[in-house]
C-alpha cells in the first residue's frame, strides 16, 4: 500500500528477546494491532510478519470504517520469559506516545494485556474485570459468519448458510467459535486442527473430522482458514475443490499473485482483513465509543455489506476481490474524511 511510518526492533532489556513494533499508518488515527508471541526460527521471520500484518491492519481498519491505522507487535521467543517480554513491549509502546495501541494476537490473550498495561495505557482487550472489553474472538467469529453470508450470496445467489458445506481449518479461540456458529445454522461441516484433542469439538457438533491437508482440499462449498497464514500457495490453490475461500486467518495468501490464481480458477476469495475485522470493531466499539451490544452487533453484521461492496467493485472493474479491496483501502487512507 505504502511504506511504514516507524519500525522499532529492539532486544528487550528485561527479557533479552527480540521485540518488534511496526507502525504502518496513522493517517486515519491511532494505529492498532495485536501482539504476537511466537518462537520464530529467525527474528527476521518475525519482522516479515510484523510488516505484513501491520499493513493489513491499516486496510482492515480503513475498510471497517474505523478512525484508526495499522500496526503490529511481534515478540520472537517462547513463553519462558513471558512476563519480562510483555513488560518490554509495554515500554516500547509507551515511547510511541499514543500513536499505537496493541491487543491480543497469536500467543497472547487478555491477561497478557494487563501485564503490558503495567507499562503503558495504550492497550486493548484487557479482561472485563480489569476495565477492558475482554476476549475479542467472539466478535471476530460473529463477523466471520456475517462475511460468509456475503460470500454465499455472491457465489451461490443466497446468503442461507444452512444450504452450504464448510471446512473450518483450525479450532482455536476464533475457529472453534466459527464452527459452533455454523453448526447452529444447520450447515454441513468438516473441521480440522493440528491438535488431535480438538476432535472432541467435532464430535460435539456432529461435524466430520479430517486432517489439515484433507480439510484444505475437501470438496465443500467454502473453505474457512481460521489458523495461521500462508495456507494459499500456487500448489494448494491447484488442489482446491471448493467454490470459495473465506476465513479469519491473517495473511492467507503466500504472495499477492496467488489471488490471481484463485480468480483464474473461479474460486471466490474474500480478503482476510475484511473477514477478520470483527475483533477490532467490537473492541473499539466497547472501549472507545462505549456502544451498546445492539450497536456492536449491527457493526459486526455490517461486515457482510462491506464485503458485498468489495465483490461488486471487483466485478465492475474486472479485477480480483483482493485488488478491489486494496484499492478501496488505499483510497480511504489517502483521502480521510473531513
Amino acid at each position: 500500500m505504502f511504506s511504514h511510518e516507524r519500525i522499532i526492533i529492539r532486544r528487550g532489556p528485561e527479557s533479552g528477546l527480540p521485540i518488534i513494533v511496526a507502525v504502518h499508518s496513522t493517517a486515519l488515527g491511532q494505529a492498532l494491532g495485536g501482539c504476537r508471541f511466537k518462537p520464530y526460527a529467525d527474528w527476521r521471520d518475525g519482522l516479515a510478519d510484523a510488516l505484513r500484518l501491520s499493513t493489513a491492519m491499516t486496510a482492515k481498519c480503513a475498510l471497517a470504517g474505523l478512525p484508526n491505522g495499522g500496526g503490529k507487535t511481534v515478540i520472537v521467543g517462547d513463553r519462558s520469559r513471558g512476563e519480562a517480554a510483555l513488560h518490554d513491549v509495554g515500554a516500547v509502546i509507551e515511547e510511541l506516545g499514543g500513536s499505537y495501541a496493541t491487543g491480543p494476537d497469536v500467543g497472547t490473550g487478555p491477561d497478557d494485556m494487563v501485564t503490558i498495561g503495567a507499562r503503558t495505557s495504550h492497550v486493548f482487550c484487557r479482561p472485563v474485570a480489569a476495565g477492558g472489553s475482554g476476549d475479542s474472538s467472539p466478535g471476530t467469529a460473529v463477523g466471520t459468519v456475517a462475511a460468509l453470508r456475503a460470500v454465499c450470496e455472491a457465489q451461490f445467489g443466497s446468503p442461507d448458510l444452512a444450504r452450504r458445506s464448510f471446512s473450518v481449518l483450525g479450532l482455536g479461540r476464533v475457529g472453534g467459535r466459527v464452527a459452533r456458529l455454523l453448526a447452529e445454522t444447520g450447515a454441513k461441516l468438516l473441521v480440522t486442527d493440528v491438535d488431535p484433542a480438538k476432535r472432541a469439538l467435532a464430535d460435539e457438533l456432529g461435524a466430520g473430522w479430517v486432517t489439515p491437508d484433507e480439510g484444505l482440499t475437501a470438496a465443500v462449498d467454502v473453505v474457512v482458514p481460521a489458523a495461521l497464514g500462508g495456507v494459499l500457495t500456487p500448489a494448494s490453490v491447484a488442489a482446491l475443490r471448493c467454490s470459495a475461500v473465506a476465513g479469519p486467518a491473517n495473511n492467507q495468501l503466500d504472495a499477492e499473485p496467488t489471488a490471481d490464481l484463485l480468480h483464474a480458477r473461479g474460486i471466490l476469495w474474500a480478503p482476510d482483513y475484511v473477514v477478520s475485522a470483527g475483533g477490532v470493531i467490537s473492541a473499539t466499539a466497547a472501549e472507545l465509543r462505549h456502544e451498546t451490544p445492539a450497536q456492536v452487533a449491527a457493526r459486526l453484521d455490517g461486515i457482510a455489506g462491506t464485503l458485498a461492496g468489495v465483490f461488486a467493485a471487483a466485478r465492475r472493474d474486472d479485477v480480483t476481490p483482493a485488488a478491489a479491496a486494496a484499492a478501496e483501502a488505499r483510497r480511504r487512507v489517502l483521502t480521510p474524511p473531513g
